[in-house]
């Protein structure tokens, strides 16, 4: 096996930043995230280690990768859901 392919992606309002890194077999996020050298490749990108998903689910950097698999660099959210469901169902003004 010549290793795992991993993606390393961060969505911003407007765009999309992506990073494909090879791993050798049982490596961790961390290991994808120091791979991909983010500073250079995403110098946006805002690495938190409390916001980290692989396909949409909630992991931490120890968590073990498989091939194929996508790291995604979450943001915070920047109006809390409920505030803007109760804005949007008075009429309010939107975020």
């Amino acid at each position: 096996m010549s290793g795992l392919r991993v993606e390393i992606v961060y969505a911003l309002p407007d765009r999309c930043a992506r990073v494909e890194v090879t791993l050798p077999a049982g490596a961790t996020v961390a290991d994808a995230l120091r791979a991909a050298n983010l500073a250079e490749t995403m110098p946006e990108a805002e690495v938190d280690p409390a916001r980290l998903a692989v396909y949409g689910r909630l992991a931490t950097a120890e968590a073990a990768l498989h091939d194929g698999d996508r790291i995604e660099l979450l943001r915070p959210l920047r109006v809390d859901p409920k505030q803007a469901r109760r804005r949007r169902a008075t009429g309010g003004p939107a975020p």
